[in-house]
């Protein structure tokens, strides 16, 4: 059942049709009833969002939309719904579609990026949690099936306009900016022509809106200290043949305070043609396309050397830091980001029947996804003396502060010593640097499937087959044009200091964080600094792209599936269901790059060698392949002619992210200052930044569901699952072979590979929904669902730094200093309840999302650890009929403004909060 609170019209509108008694649902009441009916009609164990009428889906997002379909949760950044994570398992383990085909993104894995699709113009969303031959490839956790409006399969004109204003009370705190205000607008147009041989449907929005930010990290890399060696007052990282005999503490490299004051810019066009030339034909032709925009500017207090001066560390039995004292320089940092993500996709669709009972079917599609991001970006720093030339009461650049826990807490409370004026500009100002920042990711997939499908008398009912080519790439690069470092002289500090002040952008900074002490710092204008010291705001970016860091991948899948479809009696049960088999083969090619390196004799001693880059790169190509065959069958009984029982069993997989397969390596050498006597030792570490050889996670799978339609409003459903997963992900050092100065050297790589361990998930699913029509009049408008999903799961996740670490020479696993984390998105209680009024004109809904932890890894793998807390967010949504076809309507997110934290690298380790506050909306929508 969906999430019922936008549609304006009313829930039970009596009709005469033709035949005179004829009672025509519509609204809301129509809107569940068509998720309930598609989800007892259909074959696998499905869940749905389905409206009749374009811009009846009742969210803001279709990630929104699809958090209140049960089993769905969603991971959320800006404050909104972004990856989805289905039965409490993350969206690696899911498979999303467009209109039946793959969609791509810009984020480097392979969840669809549902901020980019505005739910007005979105008709209906499938979430299938078990399998059939027909869907290919599908996922271990599911399948999620977003669809848009056919012309002639809607069979009538609508004309519909929306425009609602936002208010962000957050923006409302920004120092200049708009107020928190906002705007979308929606327009669409369905028709048919040619005595509906033709029809067209097209829908276009724009959106301008805020989304301001206020937020404290922990840096993404953390290292374990030795807690018995602090004589110096400086971390000395713990090794790993230490590991299980000394004691130590978890710190980061660097902590940093962040306000962020942003635009959000996004205009979203779909459009579709479909032409029914006769019965025998059917060619539907569909196009999306999606520009969004927004602009960050950011500024952060940075203390950027958390590893420096501890003293006094307090620590737990697992090495989380209760309070320290450490020394830190203190950085007022300042950038201005801009990114633009391009979304342009679409195919053809040709249907024939060339008799009653055969159906062939041809489908080609496109999907491309174009993100670029730029950040210019500028350090100033402490000093023993400020920019006019006084010595501060501290001895150097370094500055004391503390580190508390405070019971109850989870966000740390940094306190810099008092003698230290945080909003005094004189202090920051030395040390100045420049850094542009320039990321470019490209998706693109072309697609074709063909399918064929035969209708059959007797025990099998159909019988289909079907066949697909795919060719997705990924690319990126990410080059830094920088570092600038200035050191003027002192006058010419004092001028630009002076001229490039900036008042804090924000009141009221971190007031919701509880025991935060730091509510504003000296910032600076970062336009301006560039301006003053580069001669130019924007250097712009590098002529040559190429850096190890860049990711060329190409994957090509080749897949075939049969699948039959029977109907029979077992006894005095009816019996329906599918079964069949898919063929996936996988062809991956990576190209990687390796920076050149060569030998330059030490300064101080010429006997000895360093290491220094050329320049130059070399390109290595990394191929690997695989072949997985999918059984599956579903069966439906029966038992009453209110109650189905389902089973399903089925073997499935999930891919590895196409940004986790890059074959770059980055060789960082020794400091430079120290000599070597070979190039093994010169050479200081060697980072991946993929592995290719990654092989799709398989799983076996069984579902048995129970589900009760008493009436068409209602529906109780439980559900059991299993998943059986063959092989995790381990930390792995491989030998590689590089090539320094015209001599091979073979060293270590770090990578992740697929263990050979078992693990499995089991869990329960349930479902309750009703509209309590029964209750007398004005009650029986009340409604509600209730939605629960419950999952145990033993799998691994290794962090790649202080985890179990598999040796492939050996065969032997070296013991890590850390827990595991569970699979990415992994959560094991999420909970979903709606609650909803309709009387008349009036409409009202209320939902409550809750999901409880879950470890989240960075896109891109071999990271460390990184979970998300528990959420819990509560939105509101009315509408009112002001004449027919003209309704006012509000809506409410985030109600108690429930900020994100994230922990590093084990729980209850604190390194990072967001907060968001609430957001508001409120507009009209007008239908002919």
């Amino acid at each position: 059942m969906p999430a019922v609170a936008q549609d304006s019209a009313a829930a039970d509108i009596a009709a005469p049709s033709d035949e005179g008694d004829e009672i025509v649902v519509s609204g809301i009441r129509a809107t569940i009833q068509d998720s309930i009916n598609v989800k007892r009609q259909e074959t696998a164990i499905v869940d749905a969002l389905s409206a009749d009428d374009i811009g009846d889906l009742p969210a803001l997002s279709v990630g929104q939309a699809i958090q209140t379909i049960t089993g769905a949760t969603t991971h959320r950044e800006k404050g909104d719904a972004s990856e989805i994570a289905l039965r409490g398992l993350g969206p690696f383990l899911s498979n999303a579609t467009f209109n039946g085909r793959d969609a791509s993104n810009g984020s480097g894995d392979r969840s669809v990026n549902f901020n980019q699709f505005p739910s007005e113009l979105v008709n209906n969303i499938k979430i299938y949690k078990t399998q059939q031959a027909s869907l290919v490839e599908g996922g271990v956790a599911g399948t999620i099936e977003i669809g848009t409006l056919r012309p002639l399969d809607f069979g009538k004109r609508r004309l519909q306009g929306e425009i609602k204003a936002q208010y962000n009370p957050y923006g409302d705190r920004i120092v200049g900016g708009s107020g928190g205000v906002g705007w979308r607008g929606t327009l669409s147009y369905v028709d048919q022509f040619a005595n509906d041989t033709i029809g067209i449907a097209i829908g276009m929005q724009r959106n301008d809106t805020n989304n301001p930010e206020e937020t404290y990290a922990g840096s993404s890399t953390w290292v374990a200290c030795r807690a018995d060696n602090v004589a110096t007052g400086n971390c000395t990282e713990l090794k790993r043949e230490d590991y299980g005999k000394a004691p130590f503490f978890l710190v980061p490299n660097a902590y940093t305070f962040r306000q962020i004051s942003e635009t959000d810019k996004r205009d979203a066009v779909f459009g579709s043609i479909q032409w029914r030339p006769s019965d025998q034909f059917n060619i539907n032709l569909d196009v999306q396309y999606s520009d969004r925009t927004y602009v960050e500017s950011r500024r952060d207090l940075n203390l950027s050397e958390g590893r420096n001066g501890l003293t006094n560390v307090e620590y737990d039995e697992n090495g989380i830091v209760q309070r320290l004292n450490g020394l830190s320089a203190l950085e007022s940092n300042g950038s201005e980001l801009s990114r633009s993500e391009e979304y342009l996709g679409g195919g053809l669709s040709i249907e024939w029947k060339p008799n009653d009972r055969l159906k062939l079917t041809a489908d080609g599609s496109y999907s491309r996804t174009i993100r670029s991001e730029v950040e210019r970006n500028v350090r100033l720093r402490t000093d023993p003396m400020d920019v006019n030339g006084v010595r501060t009461v501290f001895n150097n650049m370094r500055i004391p502060y503390t580190y508390e826990i405070q019971p109850g807490s989870f966000v740390p409370t940094i306190t810099i010593d008092p003698r230290f004026d945080l909003n005094n500009h004189d202090l920051f100002w030395d040390d100045a640097r420049f850094r542009r920042d320039e990321v470019r990711r490209h998706n693109e997939i072309f697609a074709g499937r063909f399918d064929a499908a035969y209708e059959m008398d007797g025990f099998f009912s159909n019988i289909s087959a079907g066949a697909r080519w795919s060719q997705l790439t990924y690319r990126d690069y990410d080059v830094r044009n920088g570092d600038f470092n200035f050191n003027p002289a002192m006058a010419e500090d004092k001028r630009i200091n002076n001229l490039c002040r900036q008042a804090f952008p924000q009141t009221d900074y971190l007031s919701a964080a509880k025991g935060n002490g730091i509510n504003s710092w000296a910032t600076f204008d970062v336009d301006c600094l560039f301006r003053e010291y580069m001669g130019t705001e924007d250097p712009g970016n590098l002529a040559d792209t190429r850096s190890d860091a860049n990711r060329d991948v190409t994957e090509r899948t080749l897949a075939g599936y049969v699948m039959a479809e029977y109907d029979a009696d077992l006894g005095n049960v009816p019996v329906r269901g599918n079964f069949g088999v898919r063929v996936v083969n996988t062809r991956v090619v990576s190209n990687g790059l390796r920076s050149g390196l060569t030998v330059v004799p030490n300064d101080d001693d010429p006997s000895k060698i360093n290491l220094a880059p050329t320049g130059e790169f070399d390109t290595v190509t990394i191929k690997s392949s695989s072949t997985r065959i999918l059984p599956s069958i579903n069966a439906i009984f029966e038992v009453a002619p209110d109650t189905q029982f389902r089973l399903a069993g089925y073997r499935a997989m999930s891919r590895p992210n196409p940004s986790a397969l890059g074959a770059g390596r980055r060789i960082t050498p020794r400091d430079d200052s120290l000599g070597y006597d070979t190039i093994e030792e010169a050479i200081g570490d060697i980072m991946s930044n993929g592995s290719p050889r990654l092989k799709p996670l398989m799983s076996w799978n069984a579902d048995a569901a129970i589900e009760w339609y008493p009436n068409k409003d209602s529906l109780l459903s439980a559900t059991v699952y299993y998943k059986q997963f063959s092989g995790g992900f381990q930390p792995v050092v491989y030998d590689e072979t590089f090539t320094i100065d015209g001599e091979q050297i073979t060293v270590p790589v770090a990578q992740t590979r697929n263990s050979p361990d078992k693990s499995r998930i089991y869990g329960l699913e349930l479902t309750a929904a009703t509209r309590f029509s029964f209750l007398p009049k004005p009650l029986d408008g009340l409604g509600a669902k209730v939605s629960y999903n419950y999952a145990d799961s033993n799998f691994e996740t290794q962090d790649i730094r202080l985890g179990d670490q598999y040796d492939p020479e050996t065969d032997t696993v070296s013991p890590g200093l850390i827990p595991p984390a569970n699979i990415s998105g992994y959560s094991k209680h999420v909970l979903s309840a709606q609650a909803y009024y309709e009387i008349g004109p009036v409409s009202l809904q209320a939902i409550y999302n809750y999901r409880s932890k879950y470890f989240q890894d960075f896109v891109g793998g071999n990271s460390q650890l990184r979970y998300v807390g528990p959420s819990e967010t509560v939105d509101f949504r009315a509408s009112l009929d002001l004449m027919k076809g003209v309704s006012l309507r509000f809506e409410a997110l985030n109600l108690f403004n429930e900020p994100k934290s994230t922990y590093m690298p084990i729980y209850g380790s604190s390194r990072q909060y967001h907060y968001y506050g609430a957001k508001y909306f409120i507009g009209i929508r007008a239908r002919i």
